[in-house]
C-alpha cells in the first residue's frame, strides 16, 4: 500500500514537474517589453503651456518611478495587495483566505489577485482575457505574474502598474489621473489625494469623486485606515488627513472636443500618421490662446442668442435643437433606436484671431458648438464678403496712382454694369449699414470707405480694373476663385474667413502679411526631441504707403464711419484700431474684420444654407458687437501700439469740386438756412497722400482753366434718397393713378410701383415677389377688393433700330411764318 502510494506520489510530481514547465515556457514567450511600451497619449499645448486637450486611445501619462509621490507607493500596496513585498507575485495565503471568505458568504466576495498579476491583465488583455474565467486563464495569468517578478524588481513593477492601470473616467495611469482630478503632478500629489486615488482602483467609475463624492470619500477613509494599520502613516498623520474634504477640480472633457483641437488632431496625423499621434505621447505646442479662446466661444454665444431674438428672425434656433440633440444622445447611449437627428440649421458664427507678426492661429471658433456640427466654417465655408471686401478695390486703386483725395460719384447706377441680385434695376444700398442712407454726388475715395458706399467703389473699380484687383487680393492670401465680373467689387465672390483675416494683417503690418496661418509652434516627443517646428516667414502684398492710407481710412471707419457704434456703444477703447463692416446682398452673411498693431480679427455670421437673417441685419448689428467683445480681450496681452506713417506719404490740400489741388479761388457761393444770405464757403479739404498720387496741377474749375467739371454741382441734402435697404413702414406708398413713364421702362418702374402697392396691403403675409401671383389689397374707400397682379421685374430688352417704311404717315409742312 505504501509503494503504491509512492509510486503515486512519484507519477503525480513528475506530472505535476512536466506541466509545470509546459506553463513556464508558454509565461516566458510572451513579450515583457509590453510592460514598459505603453501608449500614450499626445497631448496639446496652448502657447502659454496650459493643457488644451488630448490624441489617444488611453489617456495615459507615462512618468518615471522619481516622478510619483511616495504617498502613492504605500498607498496603492494598502488598498491592493497588503502582502505586495512578501510574495513572488502570487499570494497563496491571500487565495486561501479568499477562498473561505467566499465560501462563508455564499457568493465571491473577494478577489486575491496581486498587483503583479493584474499588472499581467492589464499588459496582456488578449493573451489573459479578463472575461475569460477558466482555470486555465487564471494558472497561466499566476506563472505571467511570477515571471515579471523574476524580470522586475517590486519598485519598478510598482512603477509599471501605476503607470498603466485605470484610475476611472478616461484616466489611465497616476499621472493622468492626477492632473485630471487635481490639476497637478502624480509626485505632488499629497496623502489624501494618494489614498483617494488608490481607493478608485477597487471601481473606477462607480467610486468616481464626480459621480459618487461621497462613496470616493468613504473608500479614501477606508484606505488611510489600512495604512494605519500597516504603520505606514502615523496615529497624527491619519487624523489630519482623514477629517479633510476631498478637493477635485471641475470635470472637463477629456478630449476636449473642439474646432482648434480637431485641426491640431488631423494635421499631427497628417504628418506622423494615425497610430504614432495615438500613442506615441507627442508634446505638440500650439499657438492658440486658450484664455482668449474661451472668451471669443463665449461672445459668440451670446452675441447669437441676442440675434435669435430680434424681431423678424424666423429661423430654428440654438436653445430648441441643443434640447432635441440632448435627448438624441441620451437615446444612443441607452442604445435605444431613434429617429438620425438632422443637422443644425440655425444661425451660425465663426471667428479668427491671428498675430499679425507671425500668422499664428490665436483663436479658431468654427460653429457655435463642435458637438452639433464638427464643421469648420472659419476654414471650409466659402461665403460672400459682401462690402468687407471693399478694403482691397481701394488698395489696388491706390497702387494704380489714384488716392484717398480722388473724387469719386456717389449716384445712381444702374445694376446692368454690377448685377448684384439680379440683371435690371438700380444697385441697391444695402451695404452702408444705414436705413437712411443716401445719395451724396461728388465725394472723395476715403468718404466713399468710410461710408461704405457701393456706387461710387463699383466706379473706382471700374477706373482701376478688374486685372488689378483680383491679383492684388490673392497677393493678399484669397485662394478661392474671384468672378472676373464686376460684381467681386461688392464681394460677390465665395471667400472663407481665415482667407479674409490673413488678407486683412497686411494694412497694420505695412503692406506684408505672414505667409500663412498656422496652428502648430513645434512638436517635440517622449524624449524632448524637437520632430517638427514651424517656420514663419512674409510676402509683401503692397506698398507700405499703400497699407497705411487704408489702415488710416479703416481706422475712420470706426472713428465715424458704418462702425462708429463700436466707440459709442459697445465700449471698444480708443486704441488704434482699424476695421471694416461687410453685409452681403439680402442679409444673408455679416462679416466684420479688424485689427490692432498685434492681431488680426475675423468675423462670420449666417447660415449654412444661405438665407436672409432678418431684414436689416447689418453688419454692425451682428458681426460687429462679438469683433468689440473680443478685441477688448486682447488689449491685456497684445497691446496696441501705434502704427507708424511710412516714408513718402504727404499732406495736400485738394478742390472736393475738382480733386485737383486747391487754389485761392476754391470757393462757391451757398445760401445761409438760418438767415438766407448767399456766403462763400471754402470748397477744399486735406489729404493724405504720395507724390505719384497727388495732382499736379491747380483746380481748373475755379481758376479759369479750360478743363471744367461737367458733374452737375448739387447741395447734398438735394441728392435723392438711395434704394431704402429696409422697408420704413411710417413712410406711406403714394399709389399713382397712371403709368408714369411712357415708351420703354428701363428700371421697371411702373411694376415696382404696382408691387409696392400689392405689398402694402398685405397683413402679416410673405409678398410673393418671386413668382407670378395675384394679391388682393384691402377694401378701399367700400369699392372693393381690386385684384393687383404682383411678378417679378422682367430684364428690359434693348431697343432695336425701326425701318421707316415710304408708308410712314408724315405731317403736312407748317405754313409760313409772318414777319
Amino acid at each position: 500500500m505504501f509503494t503504491l502510494l509512492a509510486a503515486l506520489i512519484v507519477v503525480g510530481g513528475i506530472f505535476v514537474a512536466i506541466e509545470r514547465d509546459q506553463w513556464q515556457k508558454r509565461a516566458a514567450a510572451f513579450d515583457y517589453k509590453k510592460l514598459e511600451d505603453m501608449e500614450s497619449a499626445s497631448i496639446i499645448f496652448d502657447r502659454n503651456g496650459q493643457v488644451l486637450g488630448r490624441i489617444f486611445i488611453q489617456n495615459r501619462d507615462q512618468v518615471a518611478a522619481d516622478q510619483l509621490s511616495p504617498w502613492l507607493y504605500k498607498s496603492v500596496v494598502a488598498a491592493e495587495d497588503i502582502r505586495y513585498y512578501q510574495h513572488n507575485g502570487v499570494d497563496y495565503y491571500g487565495i486561501v483566505r479568499a477562498a473561505v471568505r467566499n465560501y462563508q458568504a455564499g457568493r465571491t466576495r473577494q478577489g486575491a489577485s496581486t498587483l503583479t498579476q493584474q499588472l499581467a491583465r492589464n499588459s496582456f488583455p488578449i493573451e489573459l482575457p479578463s472575461e475569460d474565467r477558466s482555470y486555465k486563464r487564471k494558472l497561466l495569468e499566476i506563472f505571467v505574474a511570477q515571471e515579471i517578478e523574476r524580470r522586475f524588481s517590486k519598485p519598478k513593477i510598482l512603477e509599471l502598474y501605476l503607470n498603466r492601470v485605470f484610475f476611472g473616467d478616461g484616466f489611465y495611469g497616476a499621472e493622468s489621473a492626477a492632473r485630471g482630478y487635481f490639476g497637478k503632478h502624480a509626485k505632488d500629489v499629497n496623502l489624501s489625494e494618494a489614498a483617494m486615488l488608490a481607493g478608485l482602483l477597487k471601481s473606477p467609475n462607480r467610486l468616481s469623486p464626480w459621480r459618487n463624492h461621497k462613496a470616493c470619500m468613504e473608500q479614501r477613509n477606508f484606505v488611510l485606515g489600512r495604512m494605519l494599520e500597516l504603520q505606514q502613516i502615523s496615529r497624527e498623520e491619519y487624523d489630519a488627513t482623514i477629517s479633510q474634504d476631498l478637493v477635485v477640480k471641475n470635470r472637463r472633457s477629456i478630449h476636449q472636443e473642439s474646432y482648434p483641437m480637431d485641426l491640431v488632431a488631423q494635421q499631427v496625423i497628417g504628418q506622423f500618421g494615425r497610430d504614432a499621434a495615438i500613442s506615441d505621447g507627442y508634446r505638440i505646442y500650439t499657438t492658440i490662446d486658450g484664455d482668449l479662446q474661451r472668451k471669443a466661444e463665449k461672445a459668440l454665444k451670446e452675441q447669437l442668442d441676442v440675434v435669435e431674438r430680434h424681431e423678424g428672425y424666423d429661423h430654428q434656433r440654438f436653445g430648441k435643437y441643443d434640447i432635441d440633440f440632448r435627448a438624441h444622445q441620451r437615446m444612443a447611449s441607452n442604445e435605444v433606436e431613434g429617429n438620425t437627428l438632422p443637422p443644425p440649421a440655425y444661425l451660425q458664427g465663426s471667428i479668427v484671431v491671428l498675430d499679425n507678426a507671425t500668422g499664428g492661429i490665436l483663436t479658431l471658433v468654427g460653429g457655435r458648438d463642435f458637438g452639433h456640427s464638427s464643421y469648420n466654417r472659419a476654414l471650409a465655408a466659402r461665403r460672400p464678403a459682401g462690402t468687407a471686401f471693399k478694403p482691397f478695390v481701394y488698395a489696388a486703386a491706390f497702387e494704380r496712382g489714384f488716392g484717398p483725395g480722388t473724387i469719386v460719384q456717389d449716384t445712381v447706377i444702374d445694376n446692368r454694369q454690377v448685377m448684384i441680385g439680379g440683371v435690371t434695376g438700380i444697385l441697391g444700398e444695402w451695404g452702408p449699414e444705414r436705413v437712411d442712407n443716401k445719395y451724396e454726388g461728388s465725394i472723395s475715395a476715403r468718404e466713399a470707405l468710410v461710408k461704405s458706399k457701393n456706387a461710387a467703389t463699383v466706379r473706382l473699380g471700374m477706373m482701376t480694373g478688374l486685372d488689378h484687383v483680383i491679383p492684388l487680393a490673392k497677393a493678399a492670401g484669397i485662394e478661392s476663385p474671384l468672378r472676373p465680373f464686376p460684381a467681386t467689387f461688392l464681394g460677390s465672390s465665395e471667400v472663407t474667413l481665415m482667407e479674409m483675416t490673413l488678407a486683412n494683417t497686411a494694412f497694420p503690418d505695412g503692406g506684408t502679411r505672414p505667409d500663412k496661418a498656422f496652428i502648430i509652434q513645434k512638436i517635440e516627443d517622449q524624449a524632448g526631441n524637437v520632430v517638427f517646428e514651424a517656420k514663419p516667414s512674409k510676402v509683401r502684398v503692397m506698398k507700405d504707403t499703400t497699407a497705411y492710407e487704408i489702415h488710416t481710412c479703416l481706422s475712420d471707419v470706426l472713428e465715424r464711419g458704418t462702425a462708429d457704434k463700436a466707440y459709442t456703444e459697445l465700449g471698444l477703447k480708443k486704441f488704434p484700431l482699424g476695421g471694416k463692416t461687410g453685409t452681403a446682398y439680402n442679409f444673408t452673411d455679416a462679416w466684420f474684420l479688424g485689427y490692432s498693431s498685434a492681431v488680426t480679427c475675423g468675423v462670420w455670421a449666417g447660415f449654412d444654407k444661405p438665407s436672409t437673417i432678418y431684414r436689416g441685419a447689418f453688419s454692425n448689428e451682428i458681426a460687429l458687437p462679438i469683433w468689440a467683445e473680443v478685441m477688448k480681450s486682447t488689449f491685456a496681452n497684445y497691446r496696441p501700439k501705434e502704427i507708424p506713417q511710412p516714408k513718402g506719404i504727404i499732406k495736400v490740400e485738394l478742390c472736393s469740386v475738382s480733386g485737383q489741388l486747391a487754389t485761392d479761388k476754391c470757393f462757391e457761393t451757398v445760401e445761409n438756412k438760418e438767415t438766407g444770405e448767399k456766403v462763400q464757403k471754402r470748397t477744399t479739404f486735406f489729404e493724405i497722400s504720395t507724390e505719384d498720387q497727388a495732382p499736379k496741377v491747380g483746380c481748373e474749375v475755379h481758376n479759369g482753366g479750360a478743363n471744367r467739371s461737367f458733374v452737375k454741382v448739387i447741395p447734398g441734402e438735394e441728392w435723392p434718397r438711395a434704394a431704402l435697404a429696409v422697408d420704413v413702414s411710417a413712410v406711406p406708398i403714394v399709389a399713382m393713378k397712371q403709368p408714369t413713364v411712357i415708351g420703354v421702362d428701363p428700371y421697371n418702374s411702373i411694376q415696382s410701383v404696382n408691387n409696392a402697392k400689392a405689398m402694402s396691403s398685405l397683413e402679416g403675409q410673405t409678398a410673393p415677389v418671386n413668382s407670378s401671383a395675384i394679391v388682393t389689397p384691402a377694401p378701399d374707400n367700400g369699392t372693393g377688393p381690386e385684384q393687383m397682379e404682383v411678378r417679378r421685374a422682367e430684364p428690359v430688352q434693348p431697343m432695336r433700330e425701326q425701318t421707316v417704311l415710304d408708308t410712314t404717315i408724315k405731317p403736312p409742312p407748317l405754313p409760313p411764318l409772318d414777319f
